[in-house]
């Protein structure tokens, strides 16, 4: 059992299959810490203090542990309401991937598929970090936020940093200029 193993499976439960592990979450996606922790404890034999330290170490910050709650910052499949306020974002944002889905992404934008929003980074460092996660020659969008704002798209941040948007059309993206992930 290795730290990654844990984070992908809550990931997981969290985000996509709560029902997995015999879960509920509410209407803003949180269910109760002490459930999902002896649930995890049975699962990978570690201890409460173990879970709590790969929760609070998670390098993407992907989980929100409040009181005795706990649930996934975003990303989610599974239908919930986050709660986040619309916030005005910086005039470009990021997003990586690779090159092949670039030819896709040119012609319909990006899009949430099974997800509630599209992903954007804040910064070229992040966006590689998510691009190179996936199989395949890399490329780095440049997301025209200011643009998208303007034509009165909105925009959220999760707790973890991530930006939030329902969709971003291929007007609003380009390759970024110098820098292939």
């Amino acid at each position: 059992m290795s730290d990654t193993d844990v984070s992908k499976f809550l990931s997981y439960v969290l985000r996509h299959a709560p029902e997995e592990i015999g879960l509920t979450l509410d209407g803003e996606g949180w269910t109760d810490y002490a459930e999902l922790s002896g649930k995890i404890r049975e699962k990978f034999g570690i201890s409460d203090a173990e879970l709590r330290r790969v929760i609070a170490e998670n390098p993407k910050k992907r989980f929100t542990l409040s009181g005795d709650r706990i649930r996934a910052a975003q990303g989610h499949s599974v239908e919930v309401k986050l709660e986040l306020q619309p916030v005005a974002p910086p005039s470009v944002l990021y997003h990586g991937t690779t090159a092949e889905a670039w030819e896709k992404i040119k012609v319909s934008g990006l899009q949430a598929m099974s997800r509630r929003h599209v992903h954007l980074s804040p910064d070229i460092e992040t966006a590689q970090t998510v691009a190179v996660r996936r199989k395949g020659p890399h490329i780095l969008l440049t997301v025209d936020t200011a643009a998208m704002s303007r034509q009165g798209y909105t925009f959220f941040v999760a707790n973890n940093g991530v930006w939030l948007t329902a969709e971003a059309p291929p007007q609003f993206l380009a390759p970024h200029p110098e820098i292939k992930a």
